[in-house]
């Protein structure tokens, strides 16, 4: 059973007395919408970009932005300008925000490993930085010097040799940028910044221009027109990959009736005001809690800059009601929440039972705002369910993997004969051939000096 609230738009279920249809209904994320006329348009602009180059970005910058004059890459003058106007208090936060994220993404720094798997057979697992790497800083209504320093500590930790950032031009001029974001990056080690935005700077990054070369890895969030971007050039040879799949940013708060109704009316209006299509869901077994939340969230939204944004993400955000925690714990498995808050009178209790969440806030003191500036961990994040597969960015996604393996003689001994064997059970001649050339070079070594009353090579 499901009745729409009026206080705040979103809706309430009753997760015991659902269907399995209900259930999945309630558990639906928002439609993207006309995503064939995006997908058509994200494509074209691609297209445009890869034919045009600059001249491609400045018309869409006019197109886009307003903007009849943009020089694309920020000028060291211009840095210096805008850094000057920073506010002292705004850039001791930025700088104590790095130092928890860089200081917990170090920890992370991969190692070789060395094994040898059979006497004579050595295998190594080795990690280097990717050369080129494009991050997207969201800008317009709400720049994120936050996602500089999640994208930029690990580029700079793993040692990426050129970080490069893109960001939308400022108003009312192109290279009008936010003096924290430039601080962020000046932290992080990033000298190449773009004045450019949405689709075409993903484009841009994927496939180069007369002003930007081409990056071989592109990270960070945007709109349904970037993440479209991301999606298209990660599926071509000639594009770049990605960081991960993403949609519109969400929150899941399982509480129970020991929790702050304020707390978690707070948190979840936190998430809303990111986008009309963001989603917030709060999962509980108090109906007493859902209440007060409810009374809560009217309450502080009506005080919110970005209230007609939050307002309508909440049209489509949902209060589950369910029979006891264990079956909350279920609802959020199900659901796979980009950001999961639990605030419940038995959270470490609760915390191992958790399959699927991208990343997870502990107890009362503990909101999501935490992870989206200053705790330390990454919030660039899987959205839209796909959380149940893949990670919260880390360290390792600024690495690329690859395996190292030598043999020697006594190494093709002990393992030959079995690479010959499986090369034939898969019908691979050649595979086979290249070992037994090898065999029988060996055994006419051993055999020689056999006869010459040598030893073994």
């Amino acid at each position: 059973m499901a009745s729409t609230m009026a206080t705040a738009s979103a809706t309430l279920f009753n997760w015991p007395q659902l269907s399995a249809e209900q259930r999945q209904i309630a558990l639906a994320r928002p439609e993207l919408a006309d995503s064939a006329g995006l997908s058509e348009q994200v494509r074209s602009i691609i297209t445009t970009v890869k034919q045009q180059g600059d001249a491609a970005l400045r018309s869409y910058s006019q197109q886009f932005d307003g903007l009849t004059d943009n020089p694309l890459r920020l000028s060291d003058n211009k840095k210096r300008s805008v850094l000057a106007t920073l506010l002292p208090e705004r850039k001791a936060a930025i700088e104590l925000a790095y130092d928890n994220i860089r200081k917990f993404h170090a920890a992370q720094l991969p190692r070789d490993i060395d094994v040898e798997t059979s006497s004579g057979v050595f295998c190594q697992l080795k990690s280097r930085a990717i050369s080129a790497v494009g991050l997207y800083i969201p800008g317009g209504s709400a720049p994120l010097p936050s996602t500089v320093l999640m994208l930029g500590v690990p580029a700079q930790l793993a040692g990426c040799p050129r970080p490069v950032l893109v960001t939308p031009p400022g108003k009312p001029a192109a290279d009008d940028i936010a003096a924290e974001i430039l601080y962020a990056a000046e932290l992080c080690g990033i000298s190449e910044i773009y004045t450019i935005g949405g689709a075409q700077a993903i484009a841009a990054l994927a496939y180069g221009t007369e002003s930007i070369a081409k990056v071989d890895k592109i990270f960070g969030p945007g709109n349904r027109y970037v993440t479209a971007a991301k999606q298209q050039v990660s599926q071509d040879a000639k594009g770049a990959m990605i960081d991960m799949p993403a949609g519109p940013s969400e929150v899941l708060v399982l509480a129970d009736n020991s929790a702050n109704p304020a707390f978690v009316a707070a948190d979840l209006l936190s998430q809303a005001e990111h986008g009309p299509d963001s989603q917030v869901l709060l999962v509980s077994d108090s109906a007493e809690l859902i209440s007060k939340v409810q009374v809560e969230v009217t309450k502080q939204l009506a005080s919110l800059p970005r209230k007609d944004i939050a307002q309508a993400a909440l049209s489509h955000s949902r209060y589950i009601l369910t029979a006891d925690l264990a079956e909350a714990v279920a609802v959020t498995n199900a659901y796979a929440p980009e950001h999961l808050i639990v605030q419940t009178a038995i959270d470490d209790e609760l915390i191992e039972q958790f399959t699927s969440a991208a990343s997870i806030f502990v107890g009362q003191w503990t909101p999501e705002s935490a992870g989206d500036y200053a705790s330390g961990t990454n919030h660039v994040l899987p959205t839209y369910g796909y959380s149940k597969t893949v990670s919260s960015l880390s360290l390792t996604d600024f690495y690329r993997r690859f395996t190292v393996q030598k043999l020697s003689a006594t190494g093709m001994r002990n393992i030959g004969p079995a690479i010959v064997t499986l090369a034939e059970a898969e019908s691979l001649e050649a595979h086979a051939n290249a070992v037994r050339l090898r065999m029988a070079v060996l055994n006419e070594s051993e055999t020689c000096n056999n006869n010459s009353g040598g030893g073994k090579v």
